[in-house]
């Protein structure tokens, strides 16, 4: 079992019912098996309103499903906040989020953004073994980053 800190939360964004997408949460399901016991919240997609949970960690990572092509199958970097403007509120980019922490609470916390590879965006379940892959490999990278980094 390990546990980060009571300051650090997890989000996984996707949606497990079109194959791929799911990866976010799959992350999260995987260090919950692995005996993460801290702070993990599920979205379809980040919203206007996780500024304000955001706002009361020191530490987040959002783990999201990308289409982009990426070495290694994943990318791991910190968010630096912006206002990245967009037509909809319906999916906030996580500079945003990371801007309205800031904008609004007047806090900075640590934000990181995993991306991973995903190839099979129809509806359905499970992961490509692509994908699967590229969570397995960004898992191995994840749980050292995050005990040795960010985490402590």
């Amino acid at each position: 079992m390990f546990k980060l800190t009571n300051d650090f939360l997890l989000i996984g964004i996707g949606n497990p019912g079109r194959c791929d997408d799911g990866l976010g949460w799959a992350m999260l399901d995987r260090l919950e098996d692995r005996g993460y016991d801290g702070t993990c919240e599920y979205r379809l997609q980040l919203n206007i309103e996780d500024a304000e949970l955001i706002s009361h960690y020191e530490k987040v990572l959002i783990v999201d499903a990308s289409q982009a092509e990426l070495p290694g199958g994943f990318r791991f970097q910190q968010v630096v906040p912006d206002t990245v403007f967009t037509y909809t509120t319906h999916s906030v980019a996580p500079a945003t989020i990371a801007h309205l922490c800031q904008d609004l609470f007047g806090r900075a916390p640590n934000i990181y953004l995993l991306e991973i590879r995903g190839y099979d965006w129809e509806i359905g379940e499970g992961l490509s073994a692509d994908a699967a892959n590229n969570l397995d490999r960004a898992l191995k990278v994840l749980i050292p980053s995050l005990m040795n980094s960010i985490g402590k």
